[in-house]
C-alpha cells in the first residue's frame, strides 16, 4: 500500500502493467531526455526511480549511460527486465528502501514520485539526494495542480511550482529548472505536467 493512505498504487500497477505498457511504451520522451541528459557526464551512472516498463531505462542505455533502474511492482520489475535486456540493472525496491550513498550522477523520476502521500514525500527525495554525488541532477515530474486524489486506486499527490519548493526545503534540493509541459497522449489532451530538475543544495535552508 501507499504508506499512510490505505490505497495500494502497486497492486493497481500490477494489475494493469500490460495497458500501462501499450499506452505509454512509445511515447516520445526525447525532450525531455536532452534537458536532463545535457546535465550529465558522458556514460555517466543513471538510477532510473520508478521505471515503471523500462522504456527511459532502455533510452539512457542506449544513449551509452549506466543505469540502474527499481520500481515497486513486481510485474513492472518484470516486464522492464525484459525490455532492457541485461543492458541496465532493474532491482524492485520501493522508494523507502533506497540506500545508495553519492553513487549516481542523475536521478531520473518520472511520473513516479507523484504517488507518494505528503507523509513520507521529505524522507523520500531526502533518500535520493542521498544517492546523488557531489553535482548531482534529479528529474522529476508530477501533475499540475494541488493536493491529494485517489484515481482508479492509485494515490497523486499533485503539485505547483510554489507546493514543491515548499516540501523540497528540507531535502537536500533546490530547484534549478521549472517548466510546464502537456500531456503528450492524445487521450489526455489538456492535462498538464509540472517538470523539474532538482540539484543539491549548497545550504539546505535555501
Amino acid at each position: 500500500m501507499t504508506a499512510g493512505t490505505g490505497v495500494d498504487s502497486v497492486a493497481f500497477y500490477d494489475r494493469n502493467a500490460g495497458q500501462f505498457e501499450a499506452d505509454t511504451s512509445g511515447l516520445d520522451m526525447s525532450a525531455l531526455y536532452e534537458r536532463f541528459l545535457r546535465r550529465l557526464p558522458l556514460g555517466g551512472r543513471i538510477l532510473d526511480a520508478g521505471c515503471g516498463v523500462g522504456r527511459d531505462a532502455l533510452a539512457f542505455a542506449k544513449r551509452g549511460f549506466a543505469v540502474t533502474a527499481f520500481d515497486a511492482s513486481a510485474e513492472m520489475v518484470r516486464r522492464a527486465s525484459e525490455r532492457v535486456a541485461g543492458r541496465a540493472e532493474v532491482r524492485q525496491l520501493r522508494f523507502e528502501d533506497v540506500a545508495w550513498c553519492a553513487e549516481f550522477d542523475g536521478i531520473w523520476a518520472c511520473a513516479s514520485l507523484l504517488h507518494v502521500p505528503p507523509t513520507g514525500f521529505q524522507g523520500n527525495a531526502s533518500r535520493l539526494a542521498t544517492a546523488l554525488r557531489p553535482n548531482g541532477v534529479c528529474y522529476m515530474s508530477f501533475k499540475h495542480g494541488s493536493g491529494e486524489r485517489i484515481v482508479g486506486g492509485r494515490l497523486f499527490s499533485d503539485h505547483t511550482e510554489e507546493s514543491l519548493r515548499a516540501v523540497l526545503r528540507t531535502t537536500g534540493f533546490t530547484l534549478s529548472e521549472v517548466w510546464i509541459t502537456n500531456d503528450v497522449r492524445v487521450e489526455h489532451a489538456g492535462l498538464n505536467w509540472l517538470n523539474v530538475i532538482a540539484t543539491l543544495a549548497r545550504d539546505q535552508d535555501n
